[in-house]
């Protein structure tokens, strides 16, 4: 069983443990040609203890992060997901420490694991169906709102910089920052720093101010007519969104 654990003490020295552990009471799961149990997360604090399933294991199940070479799947790896949990539960309980409780800690580990590029890519999807759909193309939008369930779009959208019209392409890029969710800008400053399959930046990461810095160039460099300001604004006004998103789930009305 893979697992990992930690410590830290609160004012009152009450210690927060975790671990992470595949949770043999379910079922195996599909995870890139594999069966394996899911991988949970386990915490617990003051002589309480929550357990649930790990968000970076749902995230890197999806079939667009495997590729086929030699005809064998090759994609995340159960360890590579325990170094991503380790990292984010570190962050988390050094965040929460003070007032620490279970239910907080879980709301942020919530909120500061989501990834930007997963959470903007379906918005960004969308806006590639009517795209297509506008330019009379019906076919292709289909296709592509059906195939990027299996590919990232990124890489789709790099594809097209090849088979479209380099105006068509370039109407296509342009717009996207008009109607559709940072993604392109988002995806394309991640992939810069990270190799497949650990392709993810998450709202943790945004937090560093290294980080966004390094977009912000990454933005005047690559989409020189853009302003950085207003990409960056696009952004701020997700986290606002689905940090509101968050508390509406806690306290429905």
């Amino acid at each position: 069983m893979y697992s990992m654990s930690n410590s830290s003490k609160t004012a009152k020295t009450y210690k927060v443990s975790y671990k992470t552990f595949l949770n043999d009471r379910l079922k195996k799961v599909h995870f890139h040609g594999k069966q394996t149990h899911p991988l949970y997360v386990h915490v617990t604090y003051d002589r309480k203890t929550i357990f649930f399933k790990s968000y970076f294991f749902e995230l890197f199940s999806k079939p667009r992060y495997v590729l086929f070479s030699s005809g064998k799947q090759q994609g995340p790896t159960i360890p590579e997901i325990i170094e991503k949990e380790k990292e984010l539960i570190d962050f988390v309980i050094e965040k929460t420490l003070s007032g620490f409780s279970l239910e907080r800690f879980k709301e942020e580990y919530l909120f500061y694991g989501q990834d930007l590029c997963d959470l903007t890519e379906p918005g960004f999807g969308d806006y590639l169906f009517t795209f297509f759909q506008d330019k009379g193309m019906p076919a292709l939008a289909t296709t592509i709102k059906e195939g990027g369930k299996f590919r990232i779009l990124f890489d789709v959208v790099r594809d097209m910089r090849t088979a479209l019209a380099k105006p068509l392409y370039n109407e296509l890029v342009e717009s996207s920052f008009y109607y559709a969710p940072p993604y392109l800008s988002l995806f394309g400053f991640m992939i810069q720093s990270k190799k497949w399959p650990m392709l993810s930046l998450t709202i943790m990461e945004w937090e560093d101010v290294k980080i966004r810095n390094g977009f912000s160039e990454y933005v005047l460099k690559n989409f020189p007519s853009q302003n950085v300001k207003e990409v960056e604004e696009q952004v701020n006004k997700w986290l606002i969104y689905l940090r509101k998103e968050r508390e509406n789930v806690k306290t429905p009305q």
